[in-house]
This record gives structure tokens, sequence and C-alpha cells, in this order.
């Protein structure tokens, strides 16, 4: 039995009810199942990133001390091209029809495909915790405001329903996933609409505008953050959805829409979130502390009910596909269970994380910045390895030897496996977080580099996500051809159903 059956279970019928179990694990998803066009992707990429959390992506950029049109380019750079990166990479599911972990066996070897699979485990769970911490504290924060109470009863009240939804998403699969993120998107961006109309007299065009221009090193921080932020935190789960495409699906349209649904909603939320943070710098401080509640400041009482469910249901839509794509790689990973139980595995790990972060840790930014650039670096090396491998292919992949070391695409590939090893050593010494003491061992390469060191100019501009990024591409592009040109010279032998 093929290690993707062993993991999924068979699954021989077209799944067509939202409230029936997916069974599809890492296996490659069969003809019979394949539905669906490009624009389908719009849905669950709009609905994962229309969170109001975008508003406060506004005060973390002009956190890096650069003016307003300054911050306006740099996000909308950092949210398309990141965004773009998933769009190549979503072309690999419709031509392989599994798992975008999977499908990396064949860039990584099967078993050197583990190292990048735990950083997408952990990536991908450190997310989904990151989104239902902040839907706990929001709900926290509005309650408080409607004399409801704030403390930890509510707290603990609102973790809970967070993080059913978010697992019940989670375990159910893809057909719900796809019917949750249609109705999230209507919703969401309905009474994100009527935010924005009552909030908007907030804005001080001239407080706006007075804010100073930063200098290149800050500018380049930004849009690493911005980066981090957006597309590389969903690049190692770009292919997940489109998987379950024809394969005679636009590769065009594939890149598209999923650059597209995800970009549209970001960029108008970060301008905006913009000029409210530069409007006020005691709201920008209070973002930094609870980045959803703090919003809800600037709202009347009657409208607290409606921002707190368009600020539930957005994080949930992030959550909910980052633990379905959790427990994606961690079947990648070898675990031997159900797709089901790999979800519930990662939701009691995100609990825990919440928990902690909700009632016992109280700096949420630093620590979320911490956490963004610090697998920002590997996630970025893993990431330009991919975008190389799939632009050097020409065919499809071979199903049967994603599964089997024995196959064309080996045991274990050491070039890309030295690449992303290379690309993390030299990142992590390149980037630095004063706000996370746990990391203040990055950075080390700054020194050396003649960058002016921890304390120096080039300190914060987070070049090692970048450095990783392009190094991960260039080598790939530079000496993996070969391999590549040898793996598809081999005769594909037809798979068996469910393989």
């Amino acid at each position: 039995m093929a290690e993707g059956q062993s993991a999924a279970g068979t699954a021989s019928a077209v799944e067509l009810r939202p409230m029936q179990i997916e069974m599809n694990g890492i296996n490659v998803i069969s003809d019979s199942e394949r539905k669906g066009h490009p624009r389908d992707l719009f849905w669950p990429w709009f609905a994962a990133n229309v969170s109001v959390l975008g508003l406060s992506y506004g005060a973390f950029v002009l956190g890096f001390g650069i003016s307003f049109w300054q911050a306006v380019v740099v996000s909308i750079v950092g949210i398309v091209v990141s965004f773009l990166l998933c769009g190549f990479i979503a072309v690999a599911g419709k031509r392989g029809s599994a798992p975008t972990m999977v499908l990396g066996r064949a860039a990584f070897g099967v078993n050197g495909n583990k190292l990048p699979s735990v950083i997408s485990w952990l990536l991908t769970v450190g997310w989904e915790t990151i989104l239902v911490i902040l839907a706990t504290l929001a709900t926290a924060t509005v309650f408080e405001r409607l004399g409801w109470g704030g403390g930890n009863v509510t707290k603990v009240i609102a973790l809970i329903v967070v993080v059913a939804l978010t697992i019940f998403g989670g375990v159910m699969g893809f057909d719900l996933i796809m019917r949750m993120q249609s109705v999230i998107t209507i919703v969401t961006a309905v009474l994100t609409v009527g935010f924005i109309a009552l909030v908007i007299d907030k804005i001080h065009w001239s407080t706006v505008s007075a804010v100073p221009s930063g200098d290149a090193q800050a500018l380049i921080g930004a849009l690493v953050f911005m980066m981090t932020g957006f597309g590389l935190g969903w690049v190692n789960a770009a292919a997940d959805y489109s998987r379950y495409l024809p394969r005679r699906s636009s590769g065009r349209g594939v890149i598209g829409w999923t650059a597209f649904g995800s970009s549209i909603a970001p960029i108008f939320l970060v301008i905006f979130g913009l000029l409210l943070a530069g409007s006020s710098k005691s709201l920008s401080a209070a973002i930094a502390n609870d980045p959803i509640g703090a919003l809800a400041n600037l709202l009347p009482t009657w409208y607290l009910v409606p921002f707190i469910i368009v600020a539930v249901l957005g994080l949930v839509g992030g959550s909910v596909l980052d633990i379905y794509s959790s427990g994606l790689s961690l079947l990648t990973l070898g675990v031997r269970v159900p797709r089901f139980v790999a979800a519930l595995i990662d939701g009691t790990i995100m609990t825990l994380g919440a928990i902690y972060v909700v009632f016992i840790a109280k700096n949420f930014f630093g620590q979320f910045e911490g956490f963004l650039i610090t697998l920002g670096v590997p996630i970025a090396a893993w990431c330009g390895v991919m975008l190389a491998d799939i632009l050097l292919r020409r065919r499809d992949y071979a199903e049967r030897d994603l599964f089997t070391p024995a196959g064309r695409y080996g045991n274990i590939r050491w070039l890309p496996v030295g690449v992303i090893v290379v690309g993390t050593v030299v990142g992590w010494g390149l980037v630095t977080n004063t706000f996370a003491s746990w990391l203040s061992w990055q950075g080390y390469l700054l020194g050396p580099f003649g960058l002016g060191g921890k304390g120096g100019a080039w300190a914060f501009a987070n070049l090692g996500v970048l450095v990783a990024l392009v190094l991960g591409f260039a080598a790939t592009w530079a000496f993996g051809r070969a391999a590549v040109r040898a793996q598809e010279a081999v005769p594909v032998e037809p798979a068996p159903a469910n393989a």
C-alpha cells in the first residue's frame, strides 16, 4: 500500500457534500474527484486574507520609521509579489494533484523533503495559533467595551468558540472549507466596508502626511515584513487547494486567481490602516498589544457586535486553511494517521500555544515579528528552490514516484537540502529582532559582512529573507537543471487508482 493510502484512507467517490469528512490526505487526487475552475480559487484565498488584521499592518509598517507614501509602495509591492509566488507554486498543485509538501519531494527527494516539511508544519501551526490568539483577544476587548466582561472568563469562552470553529473546518476538509470561505468572503467584505465607513472620520491627512520619510534600510525592512506577513506565510500551502482542479486547467488562471484573490483585500485594508495609524500614535501603540481589539475602540457601541463577527470570521478563514495544510504537512512527514486526526493533533498544539500567549505572555507584536522573520528565512529559501524547480519542469509529476524513495525522485537530493541549510544559516545571520529576547543570537553576520553589526543601519532591514529567497532560486536554477531532465527522461508508468 502506498504511503498516500495509508495516511489518507481510500477515497473513490467524488466528495460533493460539505458535511462529509474528507478522506483524502496526501494521496494524489483521482481524475474522478478533480473539479472546478481556476476562478474557484478566489474564494478560499480572499476569505483567508480579508481579515481586519490587515488594518493593523498599517501600524506595523509605519513602525519601521517610514512615511505614508513609502509605506503604500512597500505594502503593495510586498503583498502582490509575495502572493504571486503563491500563484506560481499553486500551478504545481494542478499539475500533480497532490499537496504542496508532497510535490516538494520531486525537488528534495522523498525523505530529503522531510526537512522543509518540518519547517512548513511549524509555520502553519504557528500561523493558526496566532490567528486564534488574535480572535480571542479581540473578543475580550469588544466584550469589555459592551460591559459584558472582558476578563479571563470571556477569553476562555472566546478561545473555545474560535478553536472549535477552526478545528471543525480542518477536520471536515476541502469541501466544507470551500463552502465556509465563500460565506466568510461575503459576510466579512460587507461588514468591513461598514467599519471603514464608521471610522473614516478618524483620519487626519495633515498628521498622516507629516510622518517623516525613512531611509533605504527601513524601506527594505518594511518590505520584507510585508512579504513574510502575507504571501511568504502561505507559499508552503499554495498547492493544497489547486490540487483538486482538473489538469487541463489554465496555469495562468491558477496564478492569476490565486494572486488576485489573496492580494485585493489586503491592499485596501493595509492602505486604510496606514491612514488610521498615521493619524494617531496612541492607536499605533495600542495595536502592538492587541492588533484587532484596539480597532474596536474607534467604533460606536452599536457596531461592536458586527465588528467582532467580521473580526472572528476573518481570522477563522485564515486559521482553517492553516490547520488543513498543517495536517497535510504532518502526514507528509510520515505520521500514519488519517488526515482528520492530523488536524486534531495540530488543533491541540494550536490551543496550547494560544493559552500560553493569551494568559501568560504579554508582548504580542514582539513575538509575532520574531516568529515571522525567523521562520520566514527558511521558508523563503524553500520557496526559491520550489519556484526554480517548477519552472525547470516541462512535464507533470510522476505520481507513483512521489511516494517511494526508490523512484525517480530518489531518497535525498543533497543540493536543495543543502541550499535550505545554507540559506537559513546565512539568512538568520542577516536578520535581527530586539523585541523577542530568545532571538538575540540572530544577526551574527551583519558585522562580518560590513553592515554595521546588530546596532548598525542595516540591522532591521531583514535582508536575510531576501538573500535566502534569491539563493534558493539561483542555486536550483543553475545546478538543478540536469537532475530535473534526468527525472523527466524516465518513462512514466500509469499510477494505480488512489496510489
